[in-house]
């Protein structure tokens, strides 16, 4: 298998490729985020520090979780419980916390690879509301079969909800996924953000509040 190991501490990463090479595994490490988004591609999985040099490794992963269903395991010192969360919640198929022991390591990318092989069927990547349509790869949205020009968080808003159409996102949910850290300061931007994006998709009825929850797509009743 072909696995990316994207570590910035050269001794953590020599010992990782070590281990790897010797049940079979060709690694290719990285030590910046910038170059996971190069070399992705051609990985099976990616094992993913957060603690990376140039970007922090939720973004990378949330970046990642954009373009590509590529296995993720992340493995990082950052045990606390916000970071767990989130980086579940972003789309790590694992979460494992510094120190590890090397076995469990393995048994864990085996469990994720198998799990991910037994999916078989690709996952929806098109969403459809009544006239509404949300190619979530090539970032596009069509109404009446007319394409609708969207900023990029405006469109990063409609992807996390249309990702989970039919299902409730909590406000606090949709502020993390879109914009991380920062979400605390710009609160009261998602709503003007949501304001703009039912104006442009001029169906009132896709996006759902939720009173004291969050938000829904895909209400249309078809």
């Amino acid at each position: 298998m072909q696995i990316l190991l994207a570590e910035d501490d050269d001794g953590v990463a020599a010992a990782l490729v070590e281990v790897l090479y010797d049940h079979g595994h060709v690694t290719r490490r990285v030590r910046y985020g910038s170059e996971v988004m190069t070399y992705h591609r051609s990985s099976d999985l990616l094992l993913l520090d957060l603690g990376l040099p140039d970007i922090d490794g939720l973004d990378v992963l949330r970046a990642v979780r954009a373009v590509s269903d590529l296995s993720v395991v992340v493995l990082t010192a950052r045990g606390d419980e916000r970071s767990v969360v989130r980086g579940l919640r972003l789309g790590a198929d694992d979460y494992l916390v510094k120190p590890v022991r090397l076995a469990e390591l393995l048994a864990r990318i085996e469990t994720v690879t198998r799990r991910t092989a037994a999916k078989g069927v690709p996952a929806v990547r098109t969403v459809r509301a009544g006239d509404v349509e949300v190619d979530l790869d090539a970032r596009r949205v069509r109404v009446g079969g007319a394409e609708v020009e969207l900023t990029t968080k405006e469109f990063d808003i409609l992807a996390v909800l249309a990702g989970r159409s039919g299902t409730a996102v909590s406000r606090e949910r949709l502020l993390d996924e879109v914009w991380g850290d920062a979400h605390h300061a710009v609160s009261r931007s998602l709503d003007v953000h949501l304001t703009q994006l039912r104006a442009k998709l001029r169906r009132p009825e896709l996006l759902t509040t939720i009173r004291g929850f969050g938000y829904r797509f895909g209400d249309l009743g078809n």
